[in-house]
């Protein structure tokens, strides 16, 4: 069964910032931040709306992290795993 492990609170994994080199922030997956019901859909039906056709098939779930130190945004894909 394949399932993000930052969603499920399996991992807590730390990266930096491109920019300064800060610690990133996770604040949890981009597609719910699309709108006000969002966090409520399935992952799956929200990845039909995010500009790429396949991705419903690839094993990955896109976060948004925030740096610490200079609050750059970035979104960085977590790739599914046991």
């Amino acid at each position: 069964m394949d399932y993000c492990r930052l969603c499920n609170g399996i991992s807590v994994e730390n990266w930096a910032c491109y920019i300064c080199m800060g610690t990133l922030k996770d604040q949890g997956k981009i597609y719910d931040f699309y709108d006000d019901y969002s966090p409520y859909m399935e992952i799956d039906l929200n990845k039909l709306v995010d500009g790429d056709p396949k991705s419903t098939r690839k094993p990955e779930c896109v976060h948004l992290f925030v740096c610490k130190v200079c609050g750059t945004q970035q979104e960085l894909k977590i790739f599914y795993g046991p």
